[in-house]
């Protein structure tokens, strides 16, 4: 059930009001009065139930979710952080200082699952918004990039040997007795697999990995013809995936790479420090003059760059209201000169009849969209774009989503301080004289 909203108290000795107690130059104090709070009251107000337990506070929630990507936090690690930090609860609509904890670190998870991808998309909207007039560009540059998934770098061997754990795992809480469990036997083999590439261990390493196969492929036909019917239907999911892994091979299609996150795909960018990446491929648009990011996408099963452009473009449509007359790419995207009215500008030779001055002009843009680098390396480091924690593909979208939201958040609290220094600078500047 949706929560009331807070309404102001009287300020009494004991419990003093936050605003009062704070200063009014901090960059969250400032952020907290610019941000529409209201619209996230509209627009979610209708996923609440009209019956049951009432729930945190939506501007607590949203302001926590904005905190978390801001400061790069886990969920943990917010929470303890809103205790601690009065600008944190001014951020997120507290009235006094609280001393408790405001919300368990799992009402985090419920909530994003809650708003889900669109509803990251709203805060990533308000974000756009705050910049004004600068978000509304006639060109935008755009790039692709891997978010990588939390999970291990996947070998045969790693894979067998957990499908072996966890076929183990179903038979104890199935109460079905094994033949034989192998819990030794997988820890030796799998030390097997050390420096297999050496050539006085390569046998060894084979042989083991083969025995390991062998094993876990033992285990999920012995739950098959010993677990009871509803056992069996409630661990279908998991046994079809553990057959799926066991029977890919090098050459097969949409192999799977993990057991918990199947949807993981490897992705190859070219990369002389990664040639391999475990992940999702997203698609982020920024702002040419501006840099403010306007568009972050998930582009599902690692498609063609230059075949997500026409998704993209609906996203920023939706985002910021208009679509862009041009957008500049690298050679990645070859293959699309425009979408509708959109003109799609690649690097190439240039034209024998160009001028000089169109020759300038192409270098100059194609050494600008360059600049996207570096913003996705900010996503990445600064935002939790790096490694995504939050599972499935939903998930993906939220994380890479909230990041670029947070972003647009960090250069306007960056801007915003420039602004005030100036303006003092300049007051004290004309006192003097």
């Amino acid at each position: 059930m949706k929560n009331n909203k807070h309404q102001p108290g009287h300020l009494s000795f004991v419990d003093m009001n936050l605003s009062s107690l704070l200063d009014p130059k901090n960059k969250l104090y400032d952020l907290s009065n610019k941000i529409d709070w209201s619209y996230f009251e509209e627009e979610f107000s209708v996923l609440y139930s009209d019956t049951g337990r009432p729930a945190k506070a939506i501007r607590l929630m949203v302001g926590l979710l904005f905190l978390k990507q801001l400061e790069n936090l886990s969920d943990e690690m917010v929470v303890e952080r809103w205790v601690q930090n009065p600008y944190y609860q001014y951020f997120c609509g507290e009235i006094e200082f609280q001393w408790q904890f405001p919300v368990a670190a799992s009402d985090l998870v419920h909530f994003r699952h809650r708003i889900g991808p669109k509803g990251a998309e709203k805060l990533l909207t308000v974000s756009i918004n705050l910049h004004g007039k600068k978000a509304l560009e006639k060109e935008v540059f755009v790039d692709t990039t891997v978010q990588e998934k939390n999970i291990t770098f996947p070998t045969d061997s790693k894979l067998h040997k957990k499908i072996s754990e966890k076929s183990i795992k179903i038979a104890k809480d199935a109460g079905i007795k094994l033949r034989r469990t192998y819990k030794r036997t997988l820890t030796s083999l799998l030390q097997s697999q050390h420096n297999r590439s050496h050539p006085k261990r390569a046998k060894k390493a084979r042989s083991a990995a083969r025995r390991l196969k062998t094993i876990a492929g033992s285990l999920v036909r012995e739950l098959r013809r010993k677990l009871p019917a509803e056992k069996l239907l409630k661990h279908k999911k998991e046994l079809e995936i553990f057959e799926a892994v066991l029977a890919q091979t090098r050459k097969s299609k949409n192999k799977i790479y993990s057991l918990h996150e199947t949807e993981v795909c490897c992705i190859s960018k070219g990369k002389e420090h990664k040639k391999y990446e475990f992940g999702q491929k997203v698609s982020i648009a920024k702002t040419r003059k501006n840099g403010i990011i306007v568009g972050a996408l998930l582009c599902e099963n690692n498609p063609y760059d230059g075949h997500t452009l026409h998704e993209v473009f609906k996203q920023i449509q939706r985002l910021t209201g208009k679509n862009p007359q041009i957008c500049s790419a690298d050679r990645g995207y070859r293959g699309v000169t425009s979408i509708g009215e959109i003109q799609i500008k690649i690097p190439k030779p240039p034209k024998k009849k160009a001028t000089q001055y169109e020759k300038y002009k192409e270098r100059k843009r194609f050494r600008e969209r360059a600049g996207i680098e570096p913003v996705i390396s900010h996503l990445k480091h600064g935002f939790r774009a790096k490694r995504n924690f939050l599972k499935g593909l939903h998930g993906d979208s939220f994380n890479i989503i909230m990041a670029a939201a947070a972003y647009n958040l960090k250069k306007w609290l960056k801007s915003h301080s420039l602004y005030i220094f100036l303006q003092y600078y300049f007051h004290f500047k004309t006192m003097k004289t």
